[in-house]
């Protein structure tokens, strides 16, 4: 491995507490230390702001609102990395923060700006560490399905163009079952492909401390092995954790890249970041777009969302609305309405004009 994305979540950092566990933290960032020496690049993204936060300030739980959360993230964020910059200065390295928010990444110039600091950062021999800006990016606290940071993990490891992705948990894995209550659970050592089975087993969400339960996991695995990074969740609490994984140790459930590596562009597009509104396609689009790298023809419109130009990114969902890509529309949302359906011969004589024969080329679309 020469690069690796590190993320660490709430309930890992706090030990299931109420606060930030040092001892915790400690073992990690010496573990960071050890693979920077062997010359491995890495980015850490943390959670943790919020407990540490809540902690300082010596609030209970009873208070869900999200201005309340955004005050702990506010107080919580500069707590955390402090205590990240005394770890990590006991082994001589260097942090710097970077806060993104999905506003930050969804515009093309934006994407470009925080992927060449965080590269300029590792060849600075400098560990990022990342975290939603919760303070400003509602759909983090309100646990809206991109704004947690398993899902940030995926989009830094999409953004560094990552070989592999560790999201250390307080769970060994992914399990048959819910291992903390079914005693016959068995680890799943690893999983070639998410399908919809697979997702109902990850089932629940997080508790009380933290934004993300396993399914968003699972959909962080799928963005991250679309781009060609390899994924692992495991048990960080596990001794020497990050340094046998990087020495080919089986351990947790191992994810293996689906695609191989993207270029830049095409990893930007299949983030969704800059996505401006959806297309439902039926499924004789599906298969063409899916499995004969074919363009996405008017014809095989069959729902359009949102308020999109043409030139603009959209999700392809197929019939039954599962995601299945991202493309550049050749044509804005009202164009599209009016096509959808039709032969692609009919496009002039609908809108008066055209810009080809398909909404989405199949050279402006990336497929999950």
């Amino acid at each position: 491995m020469h690069r690796i994305v590190i993320k660490l979540g709430t309930n890992l950092l706090t030990a299931g507490t109420d606060r930030l566990d040092l001892q915790v933290m400690s073992g990690i960032v010496s573990q960071v230390a050890r693979l920077k020496q062997q010359g491995i690049e890495q980015v850490i993204v943390s959670s943790g702001a919020i407990a540490a936060g809540r902690h300082r300030l010596g609030t209970g739980t009873e208070r869900r609102d999200v201005p309340f959360k955004q005050v702990l993230a506010s107080v919580g964020q500069s707590r955390l990395m402090s205590a990240y910059e005394q770890l990590f200065d006991w082994h001589g390295v260097t942090v710097a923060q970077a806060l993104l928010t999905r506003a930050d990444l969804a515009d093309r110039h934006g994407y470009l700006n925080a992927r060449n600091t965080l590269l300029a950062l590792m060849e600075l021999g400098v560990i990022g560490i990342v975290n939603e800006n919760d303070v400003v990016a509602i759909d983090e606290i309100r646990e809206a399905k991109f704004g947690d940071n398993d899902n940030l993990s995926a989009m830094v490891a999409n953004l560094v163009d990552a070989d592999l992705l560790v999201i250390l948990t307080d769970i060994g894995g992914l399990y048959t079952a819910d291992p903390h209550k079914d005693p016959k659970a068995q680890l799943i050592p690893r999983v070639e492909v998410i399908d919809a089975e697979l997702e109902r087993l990850a089932g629940g969400s997080a508790d009380h401390r933290g934004t993300g339960g396993m399914i968003t996991k699972l959909e962080a695995a799928k963005l991250a092995t679309a781009s060609g990074v390899a994924v692992v969740i495991t048990n960080g609490c596990i001794p020497d954790v990050l340094i046998r994984l990087v020495t080919g140790e089986a351990i947790g459930t191992y994810f293996p890249p689906t695609a191989t590596a993207l270029e830049s562009r095409r990893r930007w597009l299949l983030s969704g970041l800059a996505s401006r509104g959806k297309l439902g396609i039926d499924d004789g689009a599906g298969r063409a777009l899916t499995r004969q790298n074919k363009s996405l023809l008017p014809a095989g419109v069959q729902k359009v969302e949102g308020h999109f130009s043409r030139g603009d990114t959209v999700e392809i969902v197929d019939a039954a609305g599962k995601r299945i890509g991202y493309g550049v529309s050749n044509y804005g949302c009202e164009e599209v309405r009016a096509i959808m359906g039709s032969h692609s011969d009919r496009i002039a004589s609908v809108l008066g004009h055209e810009y080809g024969d398909e909404v989405v080329h199949k050279n402006n679309l990336v497929i999950l």
